[in-house]
């Protein structure tokens, strides 16, 4: 249930088009919704302007699939984050329009189209190694109605490669910097633009990076102010932030 929907309910009812038991069976389900395995918080587009996210990983092709479809029959939007090529083929098997993003391994289902933000959230990466993450990222932002600007493999190890695409960061309202190794680059980016900076750490480097928690512990201890941090991998999490910030 979005605010949409529950509108078109009340002009309903008030046009005489629906009878007021039909709209109670109907709000019955709006808190939440018991599937069994799983508990579907169907009130929080209501609440937060974008629906709950399936998070796949952990999850069987059969529960995916079961979410999958309790949501469609709410008529919102649908993204699941962390989905395998199995449980995206099961899922298209009940929406053949979903979009199976295989790098950043999201699924979704866009029912409602949204006119893009007039702004642009910046989606920058260290290397390609960090672009999986940065899918993530772009897909739940353009789920969700803000526009997208990727600019990726621009690292500290090549600054010349930043410095070109200083003016495209520059225009966003807000930047996402997706970086492994020792986390460096979200420091320079947030030294360079005046800007909100998200840094997001991920799991790639050699050897002592212990899964991304050298790049997290370097982005948390950052020297340039304005920089804030998600957990490590968490593309979902930044695009969900940069979009609050993003949005009018």
């Amino acid at each position: 249930m979005n605010e949409a929907a529950l509108r078109l309910l009340l002009e309903r009812v008030l046009a005489g088009e629906l009878a007021i038991e039909g709209a109670v069976s109907q709000l019955r389900e709006l808190p939440f919704r018991d599937l069994g395995e799983a508990v579907l918080d169907s009130h929080r587009e209501l609440r937060r302007g974008y629906p709950e996210v399936i998070y796949c990983a952990g999850k069987t092709v059969a529960q995916v699939r079961t979410i999958v479809a309790a949501m469609l029959e709410g008529g919102g939007d649908v993204l699941a984050t962390r989905a395998t090529a199995e449980m995206a083929a099961g899922v298209m098997e009940l929406c053949p329009e979903a979009r199976y993003n295989l790098l950043g391994r999201t699924l979704v289902i866009q029912r409602r189209i949204r006119p893009l933000t007039e702004t642009s959230i910046a989606i920058v990466t260290a290397g390609t190694s960090d672009l999986p993450v940065a899918e993530e990222a772009a897909e739940t932002a353009l789920l969700f109605g803000n526009r997208v600007e990727r600019i990726n493999d621009v690292g500290v190890a090549g600054l010349h490669r930043l410095v070109a695409r200083l003016d495209a960061i520059r225009c966003a309202r807000v930047v996402i910097v997706i970086a492994g190794m020792e986390g460096a680059l979200a420091s320079v980016v947030a030294g360079l633009v005046a800007r909100p900076v998200i840094a997001v750490p991920t799991s790639v480097g050699y050897g002592a990076h212990f899964g991304g928690l050298s790049a997290l512990l370097g982005m948390l201890t950052s020297c340039a102010g304005g920089v804030g941090v998600v957990n490590i991998d968490n593309g979902f999490g930044a695009a969900c932030l940069a979009s609050l910030i993003n949005q009018p």
